[in-house]
């Protein structure tokens, strides 16, 4: 036998042995605790969520599931330890739109990772709208009647929101440039801070998240002008979104979903995927992420791929032409 074609039959037989080996892991995964790493403190939306469906992904999975908080650096922190973890499907991260789609146009240079390239989507978990709220001791009504004011009064009136680079801030630029006006966007440590200062009539508007100000919307102590989302939000069934109220295509919502380490098998991504989409439909995990303010949003590990680009392109974009930088 000449040499090159015996060199050729080794390396497919290699090829071959490895492709095996990496099946038969996959059809024993998963025979070890998983660990999923929360880029949040304890008590926050992604780690209650989580923690609703750790009990349904333990079962489906058949194994513990180990969840360890690891926040610091929008994010940064904790992904950054998922995509250097092996690929084998026993480390997990939780993350949000901010790590994957808006710090790589802030600072990348603060990041260890490439958010398309270091990790494998698995699912989106849930997403949570915002809302645009005046304090009642606002003259501002509605969002046309904002629109007017602002328009009549360049820079006369600001909007509070839960900190530079945030999903809030992001929707509060993406606000002043679809309604075309120039609002002062004012930066919060937070969200409870900017609810503080609009609730005491410090600032006529602030973007809050639903968590924060349902409660304080039904109890009428904030006026709701709009929702962020693409349709109504059933916890504000009666609040008009905002590309309702002529804002055409406004869409903005805070989200969260699963990653692994780039390079983990994609049969393991299909078995980590389908528990997550069965976790996200138990009645139990439903009602608690519900009552939060946020919505079960499972998807396929593709669609999740491509909203994480599309999502990093529009955000991306908007960075770019409102001039935002990081703190």
């Amino acid at each position: 036998m000449f040499p090159s074609i015996r060199q050729g039959m080794m390396r497919a037989l290699v090829v071959l042995s490895l492709s095996l080996s990496a099946i038969e892991a996959a059809n024993a995964y998963p025979d070890q605790p998983i660990k999923i790493i929360v880029t949040f403190p304890p008590g926050g939306s992604a780690d209650i969520v989580i923690r609703a469906l750790q009990p349904a992904l333990s079962e489906s999975l058949n194994q513990p599931i180990v969840i360890e908080n690891r926040a610091g650096a929008g994010g940064n922190i904790g992904i950054g330890v998922v995509a250097q973890a092996a690929p084998d499907g026993y480390t997990l991260g939780v993350a949000a739109a901010g790590v994957l789609t808006v710090n790589p146009h802030l600072n990348r240079a603060a990041m260890s990772f490439d958010p398309i390239k270091d990790l494998a989507p698995v699912t989106m978990l849930a997403e949570i709208p915002f809302v645009l709220v005046s304090s009642q001791q606002s003259a501002v009504a509605s969002v046309a009647d904002l629109i007017a004011k602002a328009r009549a009064q360049p820079q006369g009136l600001s909007i509070g929101h839960g900190g530079n680079g945030t999903a809030m801030h992001l929707t509060s630029a993406l606000f002043a440039q679809k309604a075309g006006v120039g609002i002062q966007l004012i930066a919060y440590r937070g969200t409870a801070p900017a609810a503080t200062d609009v609730l005491a009539g410090h600032i006529p508007l602030a973007v809050l998240d639903i968590p924060a100000s349902k409660q304080l919307i039904r109890d009428g102590k904030l006026k709701a002008l709009g929702v962020s989302a693409a349709k109504r939000v059933v916890f504000l069934n009666d609040v008009p979104t905002l590309a309702e109220q002529g804002l055409s295509g406004f869409e903005s919502v805070g989200w969260f979903g699963i990653v692994a380490p780039a390079g983990t098998p994609s049969e393991i991504v299909t078995k980590l995927n389908a528990a997550f989409v069965k976790a996200l439909s138990d009645p139990a995990a439903v009602e608690k992420i519900r009552t939060l303010g946020a919505e079960p949003v499972p998807s396929s590990p593709d669609a999740f791929a491509r909203f994480i680009q599309s999502e990093s392109a529009k955000w991306g974009k908007l960075i770019s032409e409102a001039g935002i930088k990081a703190e």
